[in-house]
């Protein structure tokens, strides 16, 4: 029955009454909603959208905001790819933007220009591989390309072995995308790499960002050098370039220019580009060849570092730059920045009018060149406006644009979710952890419905004296916080040999005084007279204990059964102090390790991920525990 009567209600006091007591609950569950809601956007970010604080994500309603989140994970979080791929003033993610009149034309001949002239997998950095931030997010290729290792190779023990990897588990699996820009990237040789490479090229040229020499001279080079005003460069170089835009790598040493645009250009040339972006020219393949000589001495000890059979230096080809690795490499930087013989004192280097920059911008310009002929034939035909052909830029920008906003369902998805994959990944790959925590709880629970229930029957039905005390006893402990009984208790459970068990995290909690307390008052207000009645129909005190006292107190034991499996799922302090053995590690010791090395993103996902068992429980058995939490109280 009501409170408040039918009648009673009908007065216009009781219904205002009612109506406020609604409004109150109502604002009490909004200021717990928008915090579960703020929890769920923060699941999706990323650096660039980490300072919102919106329930639905800018970037599922908003296409800019799309456009700089997928371009973040696109250029693998890193920023000074995008300004030297782009060559545009942005410096930062949350500055990009779509571009606004993109031309087909030239996004046709710059894949047609790249079917022709295939690069390899070092002179192009693969989307959605790697993040340097949002640590242990796997993207979306860098999952795609984990799944094919597993397939092949079935346990992370054999990828290991098999590529020479040291990876502990699968959600630890990672992979290096370097920018061979600069002369400190160095290529690598490694059955791993190679794995990587030959994943790289199966993915269409809208999925790579090509590396280009001219975008490091200026965004990673003179742009440091002399700041982003092009009038400071002009002041110290004698120019007057209305923008850095009209600033290039010229294709030679350019002897038109100032000294301090010619030191630039060899400085950055001999010193700092990766070497694999510059082509010796052909006259200076007998000075090489006198170098090599000079620095290995026999044919043989080249043919050994090299792995080549060469009978004679005069044999030598000039080195395809795009393929070198180790010695014959490290030989080629050597000879570029300049090599004096230990011997004779003699020294090697290359002339500075043979070096020549060779990047997929050039091959670009040299490939409209042939096809369009002028200058005036490419802008009419494209319906573009420039104005030297030094200023044809590869549109990757348009590529790519043109790639994501074709894509928005998808790759929104791909943000909204990553993050739970990832972390279910993490749980579900670690053969123990769920099993650990599903033995744990379940354990847990059945000795709280035995011990917990046993205890307080016996306080009940027999009534020793000293019943109170011990209730008092019981009571007595909620006073002090778990912290404090930790170190007693793992210390007990060392000297028992107890560490690192199942025994270990169930036998501290096992008997609960609140739930002997809650139990023994629910077993008072039992009938006398359904024992005396069972007594004397012959039945002992074990089956009056389990078919009578049992079968009627349902609702409170199930809400002990909550208390012992809420208390076991979130353990987390106890559990990881007497389990330290990872392999006996429980759910909320995992997902903690896992949010120390984590962006917030993951950190968010693992705890919703957390609060679904005990959410589910909760709403499957939500009448049975009401009805323990009431019954007592009419009772």
């Amino acid at each position: 029955m009501g409170i408040i009567s039918t009648v009673g209600r009908n007065s216009f006091k009781v219904r205002m009454l009612l109506w406020g007591i609604g409004t109150v609950l109502l604002l009490g569950a909004a200021t717990m909603i928008y915090p579960f809601g703020l929890m769920i956007a923060g699941s999706s970010k990323t650096p660039v959208d980490a300072a919102e604080n919106r329930l639905i994500p800018s970037f599922l309603t908003d296409d800019e905001a799309y456009y700089r989140k997928v371009m973040e994970a696109f250029f693998n979080e890193r920023e000074i790819q995008f300004r030297q791929t782009y060559r545009i003033d942005a410096d930062t993610f949350a500055q990009l933007s779509p571009p606004e009149s993109p031309s087909s034309g030239l996004v046709a001949d710059w894949l047609e220009f790249l079917r022709r002239n295939p690069y390899p997998p070092r002179c192009y950095t693969p989307a959605f591989c790697s993040v340097r931030t949002s640590n242990r997010t796997q993207p979306l290729l860098l999952r795609k390309f984990k799944r094919q290792l597993q397939e092949k190779y079935r346990s992370v023990e054999a990828l290991n072995r098999e590529l020479q990897t040291s990876f502990r588990s699968w959600d630890e699996f990672s992979v290096q995308t370097p920018v061979f820009d600069l002369r400190t990237s160095v290529p690598e040789r490694n059955r791993f790499r190679a794995a990587f490479e030959a994943f790289s090229e199966t993915l269409p040229p809208e999925l790579r960002s090509y590396t280009l020499p001219e975008g490091c001279y200026v965004k990673s080079y003179l742009q440091m050098l002399y700041t982003d005003s092009i009038a400071a460069y002009n002041r110290t170089h004698g120019t007057a370039y209305a923008s850095w835009d009209q600033v290039g790598l010229p294709a030679a040493c350019p002897e038109r220019g100032t000294g301090p645009e010619r030191r630039d250009w060899e400085t950055f040339m001999r010193e700092l580009l990766n070497p694999i972006w510059i082509r010796l020219a052909p006259a200076e393949l007998p000075a090489y060849r006198r170098y090599l000589e000079a620095r290995h001495g026999r044919i043989g000890a080249l043919n050994s570092l090299y792995g080549s059979n060469y009978r004679e230096f005069s044999e030598l080809p000039l080195p395809e730059p795009a393929t070198l690795g180790g010695a014959a490499l490290t030989d080629y930087t050597e000879y570029i920045q300049g090599w004096s013989s230990p011997a004779g004192g003699i020294r090697h280097r290359a002339a500075l009018s043979s070096l020549q920059p060779d990047g997929p911008e050039f091959g670009f310009r040299r490939f409209l060149r042939r096809k369009y002929g002028t200058l005036e034939a490419l802008n009419r035909q494209l319906d573009t406006h420039f104005s030297d052909w030094s200023r044809i830029w590869p549109p990757q920008r348009e590529l790519h644009a043109g790639h994501v906003m074709a894509h928005k369902t998808g790759y929104r998805r791909e943000f909204a979710v990553r993050n739970f994959i990832a972390v279910a990944e993490s749980v579900i790959l670690q053969d123990r952890v769920m099993f650990n925590t599903f033995l744990y709880c379940a354990l847990a629970v059945l000795g709280a419905l035995i011990v917990n229930p046993a205890a307080a029957y016996a306080l009940s039905r027999f009534r020793p004296p000293s019943t109170y005390r011990l209730l008092l006893f019981m009571m007595v402990t909620m006073a002090f916080p778990p912290m404090v009984t930790q170190i007693p208790s793992f210390l007990m459970l060392r000297e028992f040999g107890l560490l690192n068990s199942y025994a270990a995290l169930i036998l501290p909690g096992l008997a609960n005084g609140y739930s002997i307390f809650l139990l023994k008052g629910f077993f008072d207000s039992l009938p006398k007279e359904l024992y005396e009645s069972a007594m004397l129909d012959g039945a002992g005190e074990v089956r009056i204990f389990f078919q009578f006292t049992m079968s009627l107190s349902k609702p409170i034991l199930a809400v002990t059964a909550l208390g012992a499996f809420t208390g076991a799922y979130g353990n987390f302090m106890m559990a990881l102090l007497v389990c330290q053995d990872r392999k006996m590690w429980t759910l909320m010791p995992w997902l903690y390790q896992l949010q120390m090395n984590s962006g917030p993103g993951i950190v968010f996902a693992s705890l919703l991920v957390a609060a679904i068992p005990t959410f589910l429980v909760f709403l499957c058995c939500q009448n049975v525990i009401m009805r323990g939490i009431v019954v007592p109280v009419e009772k």
